[in-house]
């Protein structure tokens, strides 16, 4: 029997990925359990997959806590089943409760481990009166669709979340049914009223967290809702960072024409597109309309103000080599900040696993379950468009070379032909095997462009978005004229002043600190910079600017009468 109020009756325990990630579970637990057994004490305790294992053990088991519950995910699902068979040995007869949405496939579990399927909201009394007397079932079965409460505490900013991610749910479930996706086993959603919203997230703003990360699975299904709630995170006007999962076809034109006046940085989307072409979409049972998804993400990359996510699958049913290729062009014409390629990934439990045969999917037998062949792509095939992904990832998906990827995008150049390119140098050069520095990325690229017609112009973009980056000397691999020499006669032939970069008396710091560089006329225009004659010198004040990826500013200076340009 259990002795109700002893110290640490509950110990809810998080595997994160991370150390700055929350479990917001665990949260929502503990709301539930005071609740429905106020006598019982709880106790968090949250760890991460990439702790040492023994520590990991030790702590968890440390004072020999009376129950132990755990929320079990596709990231922590391998760590977890082994901790918890461990733990049934060091404490035989201890319960252990685990839910979450991969509870149910960890496998052989030892008698004491008790599952529950489902929001603990939905949890029927009988979990508790069961769990009070040390009688549980092997399963419980929450109903679906039950409210869900605020689960955060003022004393928890400074204590269980401090420095870490806040996740928030304002709505719970999916409108969606894709057949790779846990939820697609229920389609209704539950959201909170807007006004419930506004003053749950009036407490975590007092906070003042760095980022809130809303874990809604389509934030924007109901366009109206979601264009109220970020109305009101703009006029709250705080430094927090704001993400959110979205539909890339259900943004209104009111919506896109209120996000183009968003602070820069405040707010962060996921969008998830998965594939351009409607017969793989279909297979997957993926509703989405896609020029309206696409052209709504060029519009928001075009504004420059919202960082964007976006996602593809790579091994979807029906998907072959060309048509992914195609949708990776289609996704990079629309210049998203970011483009994952991600396995698929053929989880237990959902209706893509009962399709394995029909659609040849086969796929890892442990977590997570990546797709290694299917029936339209060979295993050859699916590994080399997993390389080509991890090239997108670090050559594209980072800050470094944005004025090379604009001139791409601006001659329509096939983005797949190159970064296909690219992997060829890359696997040569055993690039995977070493650290991915942007010192090391540009002799590849550099490498790469030599026997291209238009191979002066690109090395001259590498510079430039090099100097951007807040260098202040150019590397080896890129031909530059000495940037002292140049210093030094611009120091000499430019005015006393010249506003905005510089009075009378900040003359001489501006000098020392600048960075000066000349660049043809081509370069000039393909960065966006007009220029008379056949050259023209950018300058690079020791100073950033305020977009979203916080580059050097950059400045052509007025010789020869024409305007002082800045460019953003």
């Amino acid at each position: 029997m259990l002795t109700i109020g002893k110290k640490r009756f509950c110990r809810l325990v998080a595997l994160n990925c991370r150390y700055t990630h929350s479990c917001l579970a665990l949260f929502y637990l503990r709301e539930a359990l005071e609740q429905n057994m106020p006598e019982a004490e709880v106790e968090f305790l949250q760890l991460t997959i990439n702790d040492p294992y023994y520590q990991t053990l030790l702590r968890v088991a440390e004072d020999d806590p009376e129950v132990l519950l755990f929320s079990a995910y596709i990231w922590n699902s391998d760590y977890l089943g082994r901790l918890v068979a461990d733990l049934a040995r060091l404490r035989p007869g201890r319960p252990m409760v685990i839910g979450g949405p991969q509870a149910e496939f960890l496998g052989d579990l030892p008698a004491e481990c008790t599952l529950v399927r489902g929001g603990i909201e939905g949890v029927d009394p009988a979990f508790y009166r069961d769990l009070s007397r040390a009688e549980l079932q092997s399963l419980y079965i929450a109903e679906p669709g039950a409210e869900f409460p605020f689960p955060f505490r003022s004393r928890d900013f400074d204590t269980h979340l401090q420095n870490r991610q806040i996740l928030y749910e304002s709505s719970r479930g999916c409108p969606f049914s894709c057949s790779y996706c846990l939820s697609a086993v229920s389609t209704r959603v539950v959201h909170k009223d807007v006004s419930k919203v506004e003053e749950e997230l009036g407490h975590i703003l007092a906070a003042r967290p760095i980022l809130v990360k809303f874990v809604d699975r389509t934030f924007n299904d109901n366009p109206d809702r979601a264009l109220a709630i970020w109305r009101f995170l703009v006029e709250s006007n705080v430094q927090t960072r704001f993400h959110f999962e979205v539909a890339p076809d259900r943004f209104t034109p009111e919506m896109l024409d209120f996000l183009a006046t968003v602070p820069t940085g405040l707010f962060q989307f996921e969008v998830g597109i998965q594939s351009t072409d409607p017969k793989i979409l279909a297979a997957v049972h993926r509703r989405m309309d896609v020029e309206p998804a696409l052209a709504a993400i060029g519009r928001l990359a075009k504004a420059g103000n919202i960082h964007l996510h976006v996602d593809l699958i790579l091994g979807l049913p029906e998907d072959g080599p060309q048509s992914f290729a195609e949708s990776f062009r289609r996704v990079f014409s629309c210049r998203p900040d970011y483009i994952q390629m991600g396995l698929l990934k053929v989880l237990p439990g959902t209706p893509i696993a009962g399709d394995v045969e029909k659609y040849g999917l086969l796929h890892c037998g442990r977590p997570p379950f990546e797709v290694l062949s299917t029936n339209t792509m060979s295993g050859r095939e699916v590994v080399e468009l997993y390389l080509f992904g991890e090239c997108v990832e670090r050559f594209y998906n980072n800050r470094y070379f944005p004025s090379l990827y604009r001139y791409l995008h601006d001659q329509e150049e096939d983005p797949f032909a190159f970064f296909m390119g690219l992997l060829i140098v890359c696997v040569n050069r055993g690039f995977f095997q070493r650290a991915a520095t942007q010192k090391l990325m540009t002799e590849l690229l550099v490498e790469y462009i030599k026997i291209r017609d238009d191979a002066a112009l690109l090395m001259e973009l590498l510079c430039y978005d090099w100097l951007r980056c807040g260098h202040r000397f150019l590397p080896d691999c890129l031909p530059h004229t000495p940037i002292v020499e140049l210093r030094a006669l611009l120091r000499k032939t430019m005015p006393e002043a010249m506003e905005p970069l510089y009075t009378s008396f900040e003359r001489n710091r501006f000098f020392k600190q600048g960075i000066f560089f000349r660049f043809s006329s081509a370069a000039l225009n393909a960065i966006g910079l007009k220029v008379r004659g056949a050259s023209g010198v950018l300058c690079f004040p020791a100073e950033n600017d305020s977009g979203l990826h916080a580059w050097s500013r950059a400045f052509l200076l007025a010789m020869h009468g024409q305007e002082l340009q800045e460019f953003s």
